[in-house]
C-alpha cells in the first residue's frame, strides 16, 4: 500500500479532506505536526520523524503547511525537507519551491526574471527610503509582511503621516519593509490552483463591499469561473517559476496594463474555497499525483 505523510500545523478540515480521499483511494495516509520534526543520525543511520513516524519510509511527504516559528526553527524545518528529499523521498512541494513561494520577495524576483508582470514593489529596511519610495509608488501602497498568506497582516497605508509612523515602528521591530504599489482593481481577482503542470480549477474572489482584500478569510466570496489561455498559460509559467508543481496563483486585473499581474504564488495553497465552488476534489487530485509518480 501507498504511504503517504502530511506535513501540518493542525489537524483542520484540510487535514480530514485529505483523510477522507485516501480511505477512498486506498492510501495509507498519516499527518504529522511540523513542529515535531526530529533529525537523527546514528549507527541505524540517517533518519527525519514526527510523533515517531520515520518520514524516510514514506512514498510521497505533502507539505501541507509551514506553521510561524523562530529563524532557527523554521532553518531547522527546510534543513529536515532537504534531507528528505535527498534521501530519496518525494515532497510535494520540493523544499526549495516552499524556501521561494514563502518570500514575497523572492518570489516577484523569480516571476520577473521569468518574464512575467509583477506590481511595482520595494522592498528594504530604512523607514526613510521606504517614506521615498512610498511617494514615488504614488502615496498609495500596500504595506505586506515578508513572509505571511490569506491576506493577514497586510495594511493599506495613503496618507504621509500615517505612512512615516507605520515604517518606523516596522523598523523599530526589526522587520523587512515590503511595499506595493496599490493598484485600483475591480474589487476581484483570481485563485488558480496548478497541480503537476496542469490548471486543476480556478475561482474569482469577489472582495466584501467594505473591504478591498478579496481573500475568503478575510471575508471575501468565492465563484467558480472560466479561465482563459493567457491566464492558464500565466499560471503555469507562475508556478513553473519558483518550481512548484502544486501552487495557488493569484492573478489581479491591472487598469495599468490592459490585463493582468501576479500577485502570489503559494506553495502551500488551501483548498476548500475552490473545492466547494467548483466540486473539484482537489485533496483526491493531490493524493493521486503523488500515487502516481510512485508508480
Amino acid at each position: 500500500m501507498v504511504r503517504v505523510v502530511a506535513l501540518v500545523s493542525g489537524f483542520g478540515w484540510h487535514v480530514a479532506d485529505l483523510a477522507r480521499a485516501a480511505k477512498e483511494l486506498g492510501i495509507d495516509f498519516e499527518p504529522v505536526l511540523f513542529p515535531r520534526l526530529t533529525g537523527r543520525f546514528d549507527r541505524n543511520g540517517p533518519a527525519v520523524s514526527s510523533g515517531g513516524i520515520d518520514l524516510s519510509k514514506a512514498d510521497g511527504v505533502l507539505v501541507r503547511m509551514m506553521p510561524p516559528g523562530t529563524l532557527e526553527q523554521v532553518v531547522f524545518r527546510m534543513d529536515a525537507l532537504h534531507r528528505l528529499e535527498a534521501s530519496g523521498v518525494r515532497l510535494m512541494n520540493s523544499p526549495r519551491a516552499v524556501e521561494t513561494a514563502v518570500d514575497k520577495y523572492l518570489t516577484l524576483a523569480r516571476l520577473e526574471q521569468g518574464g512575467l508582470p509583477v506590481p511595482e514593489t520595494w522592498v528594504g529596511e530604512s523607514a526613510d527610503e521606504a517614506l521615498d519610495a512610498f511617494e514615488r509608488l504614488g502615496s498609495d501602497v500596500v504595506v505586506k509582511p515578508l513572509f505571511g498568506s490569506e491576506g493577514r497582516g497586510l495594511v493599506r497605508v495613503s496618507h504621509r503621516e500615517i505612512a512615516w509612523r507605520t515604517f518606523h515602528a516596522l523598523q523599530r521591530l526589526g522587520s523587512v519593509l515590503y511595499l506595493q504599489k496599490f493598484i485600483h482593481h475591480p474589487g476581484y481577482d483570481y485563485r488558480v490552483f496548478v497541480l503537476g503542470g496542469r490548471v486543476l480549477g480556478a475561482i474569482r474572489r469577489t472582495a466584501r463591499q467594505d473591504e478591498w482584500r478579496t481573500n475568503v478569510a478575510v471575508g471575501g466570496t468565492a465563484e467558480s469561473c472560466r479561465i482563459d489561455a493567457k491566464m492558464e498559460s500565466m499560471s503555469l509559467e507562475a508556478a513553473r517559476a519558483v518550481g512548484a508543481e502544486m501552487a495557488g496563483v493569484d492573478l489581479l486585473p491591472d487598469p495599468s496594463l490592459n490585463g493582468l499581474t501576479i500577485l502570489e504564488v503559494n506553495a502551500v495553497p488551501g483548498w476548500r474555497a475552490l473545492a466547494s465552488a467548483t466540486g473539484v476534489d482537489v485533496a483526491s487530485e493531490l493524493l493521486f499525483e503523488l500515487r502516481a509518480a510512485r508508480r
